[in-house]
């Protein structure tokens, strides 16, 4: 009996559950703390996890790591991975499904898709913005409305997936919570240049130029991280986070008119800028 069970832990150890791994049984109690189970996250994606420890990392943002033990990555390398999926996957789902599309077309609508706006919608409808692990301070960031958290974890799971089940794995995620989930007309219809919508929908009113406040930049030179604040006259509009003060400053007009498209009526929808 012995001897059988012996030969068994070789194959016990290449699951973290079983391992002993103290690493991950302290992330696997941060999560139990706050209400949530591992099996959750299985149900949440749809996928079954073979390395209990990529996904962890997927959940992992910078902002916790202080919190942990020190042995542990922020999910920012499998989000570089999952977003090289990511365009791939589109792409070749674009090439594939609309053979009458010219090249600049198909680059448009996967920028479209993989913008991230898109990207925190499907990141938020999968729930993920409820497991991550981070900072108090982070949080209140994504409570406030910011997008590019949760958009950079839905590409770090994609990471996961692929590492832990293959490409094939990879595009039936990516299939079913993206590709399936959206409108491909509604979105090769949509104008991305949030920033000159919101100018002329304030011009239009008489309410001044959109206002474009920094209120947080964060993280090395290679990596910086900015949070910027819309605002029209006095009032802020929208909150939006990015790699890049541009891309910042379009996710917070996107916010502004998101808000501004629930607080008026049908009659008074805010103008859908044509600006390339």
């Amino acid at each position: 009996m012995i001897r059988r069970f012996v030969g068994v832990l070789p194959l016990l150890s290449r699951f973290p559950f079983f391992s002993g791994d103290k690493r991950i049984r302290t992330l696997d109690a941060e999560l139990r703390r706050r209400g949530f189970t591992f099996s959750q996250l299985a149900s949440m994606l749809g996928y079954r996890p073979r390395r209990r420890d990529l996904f962890l990392e997927a959940l992992l943002h910078r902002s916790f790591l202080p919190i942990t033990d020190g042995t542990w990555t922020s999910n920012e390398r499998l989000e570089f991975l999952g977003d090289a999926i990511l365009n791939f996957l589109v792409a070749d789902h674009l090439y594939r499904s609309m053979p009458d599309q010219e090249e600049g077309e198909l680059t448009k609508l996967r920028s479209r898709l993989v913008n991230r706006r898109i990207l925190a919608q499907r990141s938020r409808a999968l729930g993920l913005n409820t497991v991550l692990l981070l900072s108090a301070s982070a949080a209140q960031s994504l409570d406030s409305g910011s997008e590019s958290i949760v958009a950079d974890a839905f590409e770090s799971v994609i990471g996961a997936i692929y590492l832990d089940g293959g490409l094939e794995e990879a595009r039936e995620f990516v299939d079913r919570t993206l590709l399936s989930a959206v409108d491909l007309t509604s979105v090769a219809a949509l104008d991305d240049n949030y920033k000159s919508a919101l100018l002329e929908y304030a011009q239009s009113r008489s309410l001044g130029i959109p206002r474009y406040n920094v209120l947080k930049e964060e993280g090395p030179e290679h990596d910086r991280r900015f949070t910027i604040e819309v605002t029209l006259g006095s009032d802020p509009y929208g909150i939006g986070s990015g790699r890049s003060k541009k891309d910042a400053e379009q996710a917070a007009a996107a916010q502004a008119l998101e808000k501004i498209h629930k607080e008026l009526p049908l009659s008074t929808e805010p103008p859908i800028s044509n600006v390339p």
